[in-house]
């Protein structure tokens, strides 16, 4: 096993032990043990009374080697629970999610079940051997055995969690290349819970340019999680197109009959299936753990920014209203992660139907490539410049943060008519969460260049980081009050 992964079991086991130790403990002491006397005739004696007791006979019987002040219920309910992980562990329908076998259903129900039994005969081996089966409620005891595997089943991968926080495996949507309508393939487990968007056959592998074509014209539409290619004989993949599939920042599967020859070394992994080899690798930035973490960082910060400025979101609200009457706040059409289009929230600070200007505004637009920025913009209410000036207007976009459509760092999201001038290069700030403040509004928040904001982005995306998304959030209120911003 690779360290990396070494890390990352182990990380998840003591992290299982911790909460599973807790929940296991806090079930037994408020709900498993009744508190009340014994039916027998030891006077005043309770239920939890006679599991110690038991507990110490064992002790004198089988390990009296063990000192007295460590044979408590709790080390030995911990102690359950560390064995019975050390033998889920040892089976790999839990510890290994494999999306590149055969599923013909998204069988989550079937998953469940299947750590049910591992756990419930674990536990009902467990309260037999320490004589606690006539001890515990057995109503309690059958909830019980339903809730661990539910936080099993939880932790056993990051699609569960993803889905909670925003990003359901469910939703994302690939594209394939040259397979088969009735290919065996399809019932990949990688496929099986995603959507298909399109299936573009008989095209040739080496007309690297028309493949590249395809999946940036197809991404400028759709969001695009997962890009398939069956190579069949080939044995070569030309230089650009390896290139192209690395740098977007996707998943990608190949599909060969011979053994592909790469020109670069990248992180992948390869299994041999029907006779076919499968390769697979997974650039996307923001995805399982590291989406995860990210959106709990997001979360948190959305929800004290929210608390602390809520004073001044109520007077900017209050400042609007007097200045132009409703609509405060506006929402707008904004492209977000892989293309996905949402609804941005923002106060508004220009006139109603603004928008429907920009064609009319064309000729006076300072920047000729894809940002729309004009000097001394008419459409800007008179007196909201202030609001402007240091982000105030901004200030709704937490709510988008805590949906889960944006993050508070990452790249400006844009309109979809800006989207389509994208470079195929620069589409890859779609691959990450578009944000609040960027790399670009601590360094250059005046700029009107294109090449600038492109710099800051794709800056960000290779080297997107927790860390480095913290040094951002602290110092853009910095940024704020050293230079001024106009404003998208």
């Amino acid at each position: 096993m690779k360290v990396n992964s070494l890390i990352k079991y182990s990380l998840r086991f003591l992290f299982l032990q911790s909460i599973l130790t807790f929940i296991t403990i806090y079930y037994f002491d408020n709900f498993l043990i009744p508190d009340v006397d014994l039916n027998t005739n030891l006077q005043g004696w309770t239920f939890r009374d006679q599991i110690d007791a038991n507990l110490f006979e064992d002790r004198l019987r089988f390990y009296p080697f063990i000192p007295i002040q460590y044979i408590k219920i709790d080390i030995v309910l911990a102690l359950f629970i560390f064995s019975f992980l050390i033998f889920l562990y040892s089976t790999k329908f839990y510890t290994y999610v494999n999306e590149l076998s055969f599923s013909l259903d998204k069988n989550y129900l079937g998953e469940y079940f299947s750590i049910y039994l591992t756990w419930t005969t674990s536990l009902m081996v467990f309260v037999t051997i320490f004589r606690f089966s006539n001890l515990i409620s057995r109503g309690y005891l059958i909830i019980f055995t339903f809730i661990v595997p539910l936080i099993l089943l939880l932790f056993r991968n990051s699609e569960f969690l993803s889905s909670l926080f925003g990003r359901s495996v469910t939703n994302e949507k690939y594209v394939t290349f040259n397979l088969e309508k009735d290919s065996i393939f399809r019932t990949l487990r990688i496929m099986t819970f995603r959507k298909e968007i399109e299936s573009i056959d008989n095209i040739s592998l080496n007309n690297t340019d028309e493949i590249i074509s395809r999946i940036d014209s197809i991404n400028k539409l759709e969001n695009i999680n997962l890009i398939i290619i069956n190579f069949n004989q080939q044995t070569k993949i030309d230089k650009k197109l390896e290139s192209y599939l690395i740098d977007i920042n996707k998943k990608i599967l190949i599909i060969s009959r011979n053994e592909i020859e790469f020109n670069n070394v990248f992180i992948s992994r390869t299994e041999m299936l029907s006779g076919y080899l499968l390769t697979y690798f997974n650039n996307d930035i923001q995805y399982g753990s590291k989406y995860i973490l990210k959106r709990v960082l997001d979360v948190l910060v959305s929800l004290i920014s929210l608390i602390l400025l809520s004073p001044i979101f109520i007077f900017v609200y209050l400042y609007i209203l007097y200045l132009d009457g409703r609509p405060v706040i506006i929402k707008q059409n904004r492209v977000g992660l892989h293309g996905l289009q949402f609804k941005m929230y923002k106060f508004r600070t220009m006139k109603k139907d603004a928008h429907t200007m920009r064609t009319d505004l064309e000729d006076m637009n300072k920047n000729d490539e894809v940002i729309f920025k004009i000097e001394n913009d008419p459409r800007i209410i008179k007196g909201t410049n202030p609001l402007r000036n240091y982000s105030l207007d901004e200030l709704p976009q937490f709510i988008n943060v805590l949906r889960g459509e944006m993050s508070v760092v990452g790249p400006r999201p844009l309109f979809d008519e800006d989207t389509k001038l994208f470079s195929e290069k620069y589409m890859r700030r779609l691959n990450v969460l578009p944000g609040i403040t960027g790399l670009l509004q601590i360094n250059e928040r005046n700029t009107d260049e294109f090449s600038i904001w492109y710099k800051y982005d794709i800056e960000y995306i290779d080297n997107w980081s927790l860390l480095l998304d913290l040094k951002i959030i602290l110092k853009t209120p910095i940024s704020l009050f050293s230079r001024k911003v106009k404003g998208i």
